[in-house]
């Protein structure tokens, strides 16, 4: 994609269907005049009276308690500079994104047009009554280290300026473990820190408080070396003057046990890096490209411990480790300020669940077999879902300790829960699933490449490599169409099965179809006809390896994209039946529906293999199946066929399939309601559990409430996701979105992945 292309594009992701990328969503009923005088006149005085006679009350009646103040004057955004305060606003959105979906946190984003340090003070203390909590971004320094001290001291709600911690508490939380690993003291450590704005002297200081020494620090900024016989220094600058009489990197860098880079690109030399002591630690956090090339530096010395900003890279530094989380465990305790004790706690709470067995479900996520703690994870990575569990009640226990907390906690195991439950608000299932795709990228058919939305589709998953697209049509349109959305490439496959430049392939296949099929009606000549439909034709690249999975069903009917795929790829080993399912992206979180487009009225048999295919698919993304197969009945309360089928495929399961937790028929509000379902059915094998996927009894009530959960609750939908097949096989509901489409193909390269795995 051109650079012209990518701007529009980002402008475009910006600006449509509604310009920025936060709003306000009502959290109470509002449907009738009796809502609406509640919520406003008269209704609404009660509450204002309240909080009239004791201002605590605004966090029992109002959202304060769980809303942030994103604030910036625009003065030092991102790499730009100072760009103003109206120009920093989609950062500040962006910001507001990031809270809401890792720790379920409502934001403002508020721009501040001053870059007077007491205006902008005057400003945050008269609006923070609106506010749980202040985040200061991009606010250039020294300008920084003041607003952020005053308003800590004159405001009774937590503040942080996330570009000053974000960064030491992530990268304190990597240093400690990189120097368990490397057998290494802090408080004897040599340390570099290259860059002497807000976040390396924050990282400076908050070392310091785990151990490190002042003595044996060198920072350096622009001019080099910052020494104590250096003229102007800011007070910040003058706390970690060195005495040491060197000038330059090279001669910093000479036996120093500790690297941070916080400043610019390709700074340090493979010469810099020999210079270092035995197992250097090394943290280029410079984004997008660091101090060091990562290649660069494992290649220079085999005893390195090396962390970078970037995702592509082991160890990655990355604020949304940090700021959401710390954030969310001050709210909880009410907490008066962020303190030193709290950002101590949240780099513990890191560094120590780097050390824990990793969740199947990030495993996957990154391509890893089993991530153990070692020089290449030093710190969790930001997919983890435990994080959510295990970094707010540290904070909120530092606030408790500390003093500083108004709303102490007192059931652990509780608040826990309530903030895994946080959790099911996002959608990091899809980030995971294009995350895993990208590990190891197949070459996918896409077969009705002549669709905008299918080339569409076609250049997100090959721009972001997702996968390998190969197009099927007439090339004139496909090229058209590349065009018209510039995927000006030149290595991606265009085929067009009816010319005759295909003729030696079509006759290949079609005598491969005619061998299989000529027992059952089918002609050469009818198979060499074939070879010119294009479903025919891609599943027969699937089917010799000419591709490894295959999109198809965006314009065609599923009936008519189906029949092909069984007849030429057929069903897996021990399959007698394929079947579908849906994920659906729920605020709960991902919730599997099957059989969605297949099976019309399955009998108990085929129910019960449903299931345990179902089964199989969500483990394959790292999830326990904790499943419910669904009925009008509960437990025996019908004896119609419809109800006793289920209750014999749950019978079946039980017997046969006894680690899968399942059970039924249940009608659906028993299964997803854990507190209706205990009072109720308190034998049930799914009391105490999180239901996950639902088994339907046919095609009508699967298709039905899938569809219907999309389009009431504006939920994505992934799939179907075809079972039982022995190659990656996947059809789309008929004029599926270019969002549905590229998650279904990063599908397909997961289940090509899957089934590689399992045949080598």
């Amino acid at each position: 994609m051109s650079e012209e292309s990518k701007r529009r594009e980002a402008l475009i992701y910006h600006a449509k269907p509604t310009p920025g990328k936060i709003k306000v969503v009502p959290t109470k009923k509002y449907a009738t005049q009796r809502d609406l005088s509640l919520a406003y006149s008269p209704g609404v005085a009660e509450p204002c009276l309240e909080i009239e006679k004791d201002k605590e009350n605004a966090y029992k009646y109002t959202a304060k308690g769980n809303l942030v103040a994103v604030i910036s004057n625009g003065t030092a955004v991102l790499g730009l500079g100072n760009i103003g305060p109206e120009a920093s606003k989609p950062v500040m959105e962006g910001k507001g994104l990031l809270f809401k979906i890792f720790a379920d946190i409502d934001v403002f984003d508020i721009e501040v047009d001053t870059e007077n340090v007491e205006e902008f003070i005057a400003t945050v203390k008269n609006i923070a009554p609106t506010f749980g909590g202040i985040n200061l971004e991009d606010i250039k320094a020294p300008g920084a280290f003041e607003i952020e001290r005053r308003l800590k001291e004159e405001l009774d709600i937590p503040v942080m300026h996330d570009d000053q911690h974000g960064t030491a508490i992530i990268s304190a939380a990597a240093l400690i473990n990189a120097l368990e690993i490397a057998n290494k003291n802090i408080e004897e450590v040599k340390i570099v820190i290259s860059g002497a704005g807000a976040a390396a002297i924050s990282c400076s200081r908050l070392y310091q408080a785990f151990g490190a020494r002042r003595e044996n620090m060198v920072m350096l900024d622009s001019k080099g070396v910052i020494r104590d016989d250096r003229d102007n220094l800011t007070a910040e600058k003058a706390e970690f003057a060195t005495h040491r009489k060197i000038d330059t990197l090279d001669e910093a860098m000479i036996d120093a046990d500790v690297f941070i880079g916080l400043s610019m690109a390709n700074i340090v030399s493979p010469e810099m890096l020999l210079a270092m002591a035995e197992n250097p630690i090394v943290f280029a956090m410079a984004n997008p490209d660091p101090e060091v090339k990562y290649e660069v530096a494992i290649a220079t010395r085999k005893d390195i411990i090396m962390a970078t900003g970037r995702s592509d890279h082991p160890n990655q530094v990355n604020n949304v480790l940090g700021f959401p989380f710390i954030f969310r465990g001050a709210l909880d305790v009410r907490a008066t300020k962020i303190n030193e004790a709290m950002k101590m706690a949240a780099v513990e709470a890191l560094a120590r669940l780097a050390k824990e067995p990793v969740p199947e479900q990030v495993n996957i996520a990154y391509g890893e077999t089993r991530l153990t703690f070692g020089k290449e994870y030093i710190i969790p990575k930001p997919f983890d879902p435990r994080l959510i569990a295990e970094v707010p009640p540290a904070v909120a226990k530092a606030a408790m300790e500390s003093g500083v907390a108004k709303e102490p906690i007192t059931n652990w195991e509780d608040y826990q829960d309530v903030l895994r439950e946080r959790l099911g608000s996002d959608n990091k299932f899809v980030r995971l699933l294009l995350n895993r795709a990208k590990l190891n990228p197949k070459r996918v058919v896409f077969a009705e490449a002549d669709q905008l939305a299918v080339v569409k589709a076609a250049q997100i998953v090959h721009e972001e490599g997702v996968a390998i697209p190969i197009l099927l049509g007439r090339k004139d349109t496909i090229k058209s169409l590349m065009n018209e959305i510039e995927f000006d490439v030149d290595d991606v496959i265009i085929i067009d099965p009816k010319t005759d430049e295909e003729d030696e392939r079509k006759n290949k296949y079609a005598k491969v179809y005619w061998e299989q099929r000529k027992r059952k009606g089918v002609t050469l000549y009818a198979a060499q006809r074939l070879m010119r439909e294009r479903n025919y034709f891609a599943a027969m690249m699937v089917s010799e390896g000419d591709a490894d999975a295959l999109i198809s069903g965006y314009s065609r009917s599923y009936p008519t994209v189906v029949k092909p795929m069984l007849e030429v790829i057929g069903m897996a080993k021990g399959v007698n039946r394929v079947a579908t399912t849906n994920v659906m992206m729920t605020k709960r979180g991902p919730l599997f529906l099957s059989d969605t487009s297949i099976n019309i009225d399955p009998n108990a048999r085929e129910l019960t293999k449903i299931a345990q295919m179902t089964a199989q698919i969500v483990k394959m993304f790292g999830m326990k199946p904790v499943m419910a197969m669904t009925s009008y009945s509960n437990f025996g309360s019908s004896s119609n066929p419809m109800a006793t089928k289920v209750r014999e495929a749950v019978s079946y399961l039980h017997r046969h399939a006894p680690d899968l937790i399942v059970d039924g028929e249940l009608q659906t509000d028993f299964a997803l309601n854990n507190e209706m379902l205990k009072e109720r059915f308190p034998f049930s094998k799914l009391v105490g559990q999180k239901v996950n996927t639902l088994i339907f009894p046919n095609l009508d009530s699967a298709n039905i409430t899938y569809k219907l959960i999309k389009e009431l609750n504006e939920a994505d939908s992934i799939g179907p996701i075809m079972m039982g097949m022995s190659k990656p096989v996947h059809i789309l509901q008929l004029g599926a979105s270019v969002d549905e489409i590229v998650n279904m193909t990063a599908i397909a390269v997961i289940d090509a992945q899957k089934k590689e795995q399992l045949d080598s």
